[in-house]
């Protein structure tokens, strides 16, 4: 298929401005020792969820929807790390729906443009042979409303430079019968799922399920890739060393996994006193969380809010405390977190960027700061 690239002025020419805060003012740098070593945690990880050990562990303890099993891989998993203070990468989560990608490739020149479409093209293929993809609908609540909306706007243009009609819908816009997906009068071949209710429970998406465990539509990413990467749980697997080596995990990759990822645990009432009391070197998440949403610095909690916790699905993290650096905003110079984001599908590191803040977690509230570029400095 040829190649066609998004004009780089498409900012400009979208229907929807692009959100504030969405670009930093500056660059982060990063030695090339840590740029690295993403690319040996995420081989790592991806070779112990390949296991069925792994795989039937994980899905114990996961919705029903997403023991369903597609032939679609799930594109942008977004790996999320911090950098400590020995310049090691340390891997904080996963996500599946992974924002931003495209707005980085065409903010930074990355010119990955036409490896998304390809990504999405193999999805097709794997799923459906020969059959040629003609329609995506890219899905999710109140899409104008939300944050990354412009983005959205991206995907669709791009999508249609390949000769794909695309449309952006909320899920209950799509019915299903006839044996077939719709919008409106369009026959949907795949769904680019921007949702956040991950095992799509919710009653405005179940024509979406039923069409997809039909076997009529393509999702990507799905419950099981979820399921699989993103439930904060599977943290708890992924650095606990007599599970992985109960797995047949070799010494090495045990290694590598055990220095790479943010030491996680159960939050259960049988370990609260001893959480309590080693709170302040804690991150607490909810297993099924999202963009930092009810999670919870150890150093700030309350007895109150630590209840609220113990009652939920949490999981406890070694807190790995963002690096930093200082940023100049107008005349001042301000003092900056960030954190790296790897856009990988298939096991394959597309993108990466990073995201400036400040403030408690990852945000795109900051004034100057946002998704923004990485500089590789070279190790003396």
């Amino acid at each position: 298929m040829t190649s066609y690239l998004l004009n780089r002025d498409v900012f400009s020419h979208l229907d929807a401005p692009l959100p504030e805060n969405i670009f930093a003012h500056s660059p982060v740098f990063v030695s090339q020792k840590s740029f690295e070593q993403q690319n040996e945690i995420i081989t790592a990880i991806e070779s112990v969820i390949s296991l069925p050990e792994y795989q039937h562990h994980v899905l114990n303890f996961a919705p029903q929807t997403a023991l369903f099993e597609p032939k679609a891989k799930g594109v942008f998993l977004g790996y999320d790390f911090h950098i400590d203070e020995n310049d090691d990468l340390k891997l904080i989560e996963i996500n599946t729906n992974a924002g931003g990608a495209l707005l980085n490739s065409l903010k930074f020149k990355t010119k990955t443009e036409q490896q998304f479409i390809d990504m999405f093209l193999h999805e097709w293929q794997i799923s459906c042979d020969s059959k040629p993809l003609k329609t995506i609908a890219i899905v999710d609540e109140s899409p104008t409303e939300q944050y990354l909306y412009a983005e959205f706007l991206l995907f669709k243009q791009l999508f249609e430079q390949h000769g794909i009609h695309a449309m952006i819908c909320a899920p209950e816009n799509l019915r299903y019968h006839s044996q077939q997906l719709w919008y409106e009068n369009t026959q949907i071949d795949l769904v680019y799922n921007r949702l956040t209710d991950f095992a799509l429970l919710e009653p405005n998406q179940q024509d979406l399920l039923a069409a997809y465990l039909d076997k009529k539509v393509v999702i990507t990413p799905h419950p099981k890739a979820h399921a699989l990467y993103a439930d904060k749980r599977n943290l708890t697997v992924l650095t606990n060393a007599t599970i992985l080596e109960s797995f047949g995990v070799d010494e090495k990759t045990r290694h590598i996994l055990l220095n790479g990822i943010a030491p996680t645990i159960l939050v259960e009432a049988k370990n609260a006193e001893c959480l309590w009391g080693g709170r302040k070197q804690l991150f607490f998440k909810p297993t099924k969380g999202y963009g930092s949403k009810a999670a919870y610095r150890g150093d700030k909690l309350t007895k109150r809010v630590f209840g609220e916790i113990l009652a939920n699905d949490y999981v406890a993290q070694n807190f790995v405390p963002p690096k930093t650096q200082q940023i100049q905003i107008e005349e001042r110079l301000e003092m900056f977190k960030f954190d790296l984001r790897a856009y990988v599908y298939d096991g394959e590191i597309q993108l990466t960027c990073a995201r400036l803040y400040q403030g408690q977690t990852t945000n795109f509230r900051t004034i100057g700061g946002g998704f923004t570029a990485i500089t590789i400095e070279n190790s003396k």
